[in-house]
């Protein structure tokens, strides 16, 4: 979606090394309207696109499309990709319609570009589940790769939204992922109820945190853990001002 940064570029890096010398690196820049809701922030997400150029030319990439709306959805575009399991969870209950932009796009890109690879981030987990199964329900003959989340020093998760932070905001938005470290280090001694309520009482303890939801989830289904579930995942969404800001962790 553009504003680059290093969570990005490690995504470029990542598909380099994969590619190797002689594969070729294709990067797609779409601020794409259809994942935004009528609440959401389409009209001021940032687009520094001589930036983004650069940093794309400097990392590695050698093929760089950036389409219009009007490119990829013309006046008479009637026909959506909507995976129906696992978008009703996490992000997807205070997002309606976002997944469904967000499979339609990258369904999109993937038979425009014909990728052998596609390498997406972990921040947003519940994304690439979703993209993980809609290449598999619809055979797309492509290899999904996790890339796992970049973090400023602070160990926020770097995002493109974090410009938006105050500095007061921006101080307090830490305590993220120091509640996650916490509560994977309790993770054998307390069930799923206890682990949401420490996390929601350690990020409430931040003054501008205004949280969306905790959640303790399976990790493959997204869905409440049960005695058959293998891996737990805790997900969150927070707003710091009008800023909404997502993490996650694994628990082993």
């Amino acid at each position: 979606m553009g504003a680059l940064h290093e969570g990005h570029l490690a995504l470029i890096r990542r598909a380099r090394k994969l590619a190797g010398r002689s594969g070729t690196v294709v990067a797609s820049i779409f601020v794409n309207p259809t994942q935004f809701g009528p609440k959401e922030d389409l009209s001021r997400y940032p687009k520094p696109i001589q930036r983004d150029k650069k940093l794309c030319r400097e990392t590695g990439v050698d093929l760089l499309f950036l389409p219009t709306p009007q490119d990829v959805y013309p006046k008479d575009f009637s026909t959506f990709i909507e995976e129906n399991r696992l978008e009703d969870a996490l992000c997807g209950k205070s997002r309606p319609g976002h997944f469904r932009g967000v499979c339609t796009i990258v369904g999109k890109l993937f038979n425009i570009v014909g990728p052998d690879i596609a390498v997406f981030g972990e921040k947003d987990f519940q994304q690439l589940a979703i993209i993980r199964k809609m290449v598999a329900d619809l055979n797309f003959p492509i290899k999904i790769v996790g890339e796992p989340t970049v973090r400023e020093p602070s160990g926020l998760a770097m995002s493109s939204r974090n410009q938006y932070l105050s500095d007061e905001e921006r101080a307090q938005a830490p305590i993220i992922r120091k509640a996650l470290l916490e509560a994977q280090s309790k993770s054998e001694l307390l069930g799923t109820a206890g682990l949401k309520t420490l996390v929601t009482k350690r990020i409430s303890s931040a003054p501008l945190a205004r949280i969306d939801y905790i959640e303790v989830v399976d990790a493959a289904t997204l869905q409440s853990p049960t005695k058959t579930t293998r891996q737990r995942l805790i997900a969150v969404a927070v707003f710091f001002g009008k800023t909404r800001l997502i993490d996650n962790i694994l628990l082993d």
